[in-house]
Formats: structure tokens, sequence, C-alpha cells
């Protein structure tokens, strides 16, 4: 698989922009500040219909516009798809696969997969548990739909009843039966997405474990740990028993919206104990973790795209990187990079059919 030609109109910076791609390397070269990520970016847009950097649709409408819109082909063996995306002010997004709407977007999801590093992976180490478990159900959402399906219901679920639990609170209320409704749904779904992501982190694991060694060169052990409240407890006896702590916190304490990922080095948290080397190479060996294991559940090779990583790395890394890029094991990729001769450096190195645009 990979992504031919694209079409940015109002996107971002750009009023337009055309370009075609090698289907093995493509490099973006320039300044900061002149779009390198913005192209990076619609091209994740094209496949996850959304922007890596989690802005809202309408934030990625050039500024005096009302519209965007990003149009790409797709090549998987001998078939082409045109992926249509376009976001207007105060409107739905449009998204379309050859001229037919979606019904829904998440359909869309996994059929283009795709696995992006870049500088903002670090909140991956720095903050809260919500960037972990978006980690982890991105991941197994693009492989497996009905996870996907069923997170989004948990999600929806969750939101109904902190809703009713914040109504019984402000209007001095409580209708037990009400609440049991939700429970239900939340119990069975809340199940499925803990088993899946269980599942999820055995795989995962020993991949991670290896890209890291590949990449450090090091002896250092590294290690993931899944935490979650249903480890000891089965969600049932979680909501029976923390039922009053849910009334006066007025929102869902226990469940799977809860778990978080351990990331350590030496059994210490590498957040705290990590080198900035070492913190480096911990999140490229997780994206390129998350890479195999999405080829492996789609018999696809999602397409790569490294943004601006080459700054923050060392010689010896770059080189570990180069190196395991330089694979067939791995399909497109896309690169941005401030240092026109870095990425020359860089390409001569991958024997790969390439292209670099200068912008």
């Amino acid at each position: 698989m990979f992504l031919k030609t694209i079409l940015l109109r109002n996107f971002k910076n750009f009023e337009e922009l055309e370009l075609g791609f090698s289907p093995k390397l493509n490099a973006f070269v320039g300044p900061n500040g002149i779009g390198k990520t913005n192209i990076l970016d619609a091209v994740h847009y094209l496949a996850l219909a959304k922007s890596y950097l989690n802005y809202s649709d309408a934030q990625n409408i050039r500024f005096g516009e009302d519209f965007f819109s990003l149009e790409g082909n797709f090549q998987i063996d001998e078939e082409e798809n045109v992926i249509f995306c376009g976001v207007q002010k105060d409107k739905p997004k449009v998204l379309k696969k050859n001229g037919k709407t979606y019904p829904k977007i998440a359909d869309h999801i996994g059929q283009f997969p795709l696995v992006m590093i870049s500088p903002y992976d670090s909140d991956l180490i720095q903050e809260g548990s919500a960037v972990r478990r978006r980690f982890v159900d991105n991941i197994i959402s693009q492989s497996d739909k009905e996870y996907l399906q069923k997170l989004i219901r948990y999600n929806r679920v969750l939101l109904q009843r902190n809703t009713l639990l914040k109504y019984f609170f402000q209007n001095q209320t409580f209708d037990k039966t009400s609440l049991e409704i939700y429970n239900q749904d939340l119990i069975n779904l809340g199940k499925f997405i803990y088993e899946k992501r269980k599942e999820l982190l055995s795989q995962f694991q020993p991949i991670f474990q290896e890209y890291y060694q590949t990449l450090s060169k090091g002896n250092e052990k590294v290690s993931i740990v899944y935490q979650s409240q249903l480890h000891d407890k089965s969600f049932e006896e979680l909501l029976e028993e923390n039922l009053h702590k849910d009334r006066m916190a007025q929102h869902s304490t226990q469940g799977i919206h809860k778990d978080d990922l351990d990331l350590n080095i030496m059994n210490h948290p590498i957040k705290k104990f990590g080198s900035q080397g070492q913190q480096k190479s911990y999140l490229i060996a997780l994206k390129l973790a998350q890479l195999e294991l999405i080829k492996q559940n789609l018999k696809v090779t999602p397409l790569l795209l490294l943004d601006d990583i080459f700054d923050k790395l060392d010689e010896s890394r770059v080189e570990q990187l180069i190196s395991l890029v330089n694979d067939d094991h791995f399909g497109q990729i896309f690169i941005s990079d401030t240092h026109p001769e870095r990425t020359e450096a860089i390409v001569t190195k991958i024997n790969s059919e390439s292209k670099i645009f200068r912008l």
C-alpha cells in the first residue's frame, strides 16, 4: 500500500498544493514554520480521518477561509482508491471513498493504516493516562472494527451515566434502577475492551523490547505494565462497591477509562529514571512496535511518518533507525527535516526509490 498523490486546499498554511509521491521514501525539507508537519498531518488526515495534533477539524482551515479539503490516491496492489476529506465551518466533516460518503467516519479506520513518529510523542511519557490509553486504542482500532465500535459505545454510555450521577446530586434524588441500565452496558462493553487491551499488551511487549534493544545497543531492560482496576475485581463489584463514591464525585470513578500503562526501564519509571536518549529510543520503539503489530493483524504495511525526529536524536540512534527502515519490512516512508544536507545523507543511505521536496 502507498499514497500516490495528495491535493491540499485551504489546509493550514497552504492555499493549494498538489504532490506526487515515491512508493518508498519521501522527504520534505525546509525551515521551521514552512509547513512540513502540515503536509504529514494531511497524510494522517486521509488515513485516519483526523489530525495527529488533536486539533479540532475547524482549526485546520486556512486563516480567512471557510473550508478545507484533502484528496489522496491510495494504491493497494493493483487497486486505486481516492479518499476525499472536506471540512466546512459549523458543518459535519465529509469523508468519501471513491465518491461515496462513509455512513460512519469509523468505517474508514484501518483501511489505510498509518503510524506517525513525532516530537509530540514525548506526551506518552510525560502526560497523563488518557494519552497512553489513546495510544493503545489507536493500535487496536486500526485492525479491529468491533473494538472501535464498542469503545465508542462505552464512552457514550459513560457520558450518559455521568450525566445521570450529576443530575441525582444536583436534585437530591436517586434511582438505582435507572443507573443499573447504564451499569450493565458499561460492564459488558468494559469487559470486552479490557480483554482486548490485555491481549494486545502480551503481543506488543516482546516486539517493543526487541526494537528498543536494536535502537539503544544497550543492555537496559524495558517493560510495559498494563494497569487496570479490572485486574483484581470484576466490573460489577467495582461499580457496586464504589456507588457512594460515584454519587459524591458525580462521575464514574471505576472502569477501563481509568486504565494506564507503566512505562519502565530497569523496573523504574522511564519518566523519572530514563535519560533523554533512553526516552527517545523508548518512544521510537513503541511506535515501530505499533507498526509491526498493525502489519501482522491487517496483512498490510502501514505508512510510516517521521516528523522532525532527526534533530532530537544523536548520530548513533539516527544510524540505528536508518538501518531499521532500510529494509523491505517497511513500506512507504515520509520524513520531514530542517537540514537538507542531513536529509540527503539519510536518503543516500536508504537504498530505495526516493523523492525530496524542498519547501
